[in-house]
């Protein structure tokens, strides 16, 4: 049990895309003072070293499709470490307001009297520079979209119609159980061959990319055997580096 001194506190703690050196400096100085970590299932493991020998390391993760540990159970162990140890680190993978249940930790963490902190990571949409496809180029796109590729319901994000009414960059998150129906999409829209990519494991020594024409998505995910974790992006600068990314492979 904590002494008198001993405040509870919640960090909501971005991990970055993967590679354990792409966390921030606070991060780190964070990581070296927690009492608990509650890690996920994209945080990399290699990040719970940087904690004291003492500090206990809970898996609360979510793989896809897969068994997981239910949001009601990890405020519960919110609640109770930060009770019982003091300092509790909720590290997940990317930035944990960018399609992450942070912000949800944070109010029930308020809720309790818990002191909140949050310490940004980078998500993992911005790994794609890694395979020479920037975000934004000057004449190519003037922004970008984020969008869930699965929402609460299950289905499609409507943002997509609307999206690719722009020139703007599209990066779907968690999508690739949708890949045909975003072809469909595009090709309903005669947009069937703007570029583009998908990147799995984004960051690790073991990255793996592919680009095409979006009207071939469903097959360059399956012939490339890509699972998750990916990232679709869509636009044209995925070929603004025309003959970088032929077919798949690591970077």
């Amino acid at each position: 049990m904590p002494d008198q001194m001993t405040m509870p506190e919640l960090y909501i703690m971005g991990a970055g895309p993967g590679d354990p050196e792409l966390i921030t400096v606070k991060a780190y100085k964070v990581l070296q003072r927690a009492d608990v970590v509650l890690f996920d299932n994209l945080a990399n493991k290699e990040l719970l070293d940087i904690t004291k020998p003492a500090c206990e390391h809970i898996y609360v993760g979510k793989r896809p499709y897969d068994a997981f540990t239910s949001q009601e159970a990890i405020h519960e162990l919110i609640r109770e470490k930060a009770f019982s140890k003091g300092m509790v680190v909720r590290l997940k993978g990317g930035d944990p307001y960018i399609f992450g249940r942070g912000f949800e930790e944070v109010l029930f963490a308020r809720e309790h009297g818990i002191r909140t902190h949050y310490i940004p990571g980078i998500t993992s949409m911005q790994a794609s520079g890694l395979h020479d496809i920037p975000l934004t180029h000057r004449a190519v796109s003037e922004g970008i979209w984020a969008i869930t590729g699965t929402k609460k319901d299950g289905s499609l994000s409507d943002d997509l119609r609307l999206a690719m009414q722009s020139n703007a960059t599209v990066v779907i998150y968690m999508g690739m159980k949708k890949a045909a129906e975003i072809a469909a999409t595009y090709m309903h829209e005669g947009k069937g061959d703007v570029p583009v990519a998908v990147i799995q494991h984004a960051s690790l020594p073991h990255q793996r990319s592919v680009t095409g024409q979006v009207k071939d998505l469903p097959e360059l995910i399956s012939s490339n055997h890509l699972t998750h974790p990916a990232l679709i992006i869509i636009g044209w600068v995925v070929s603004v580096q025309q003959g970088s990314h032929q077919g798949s492979g690591t970077h």
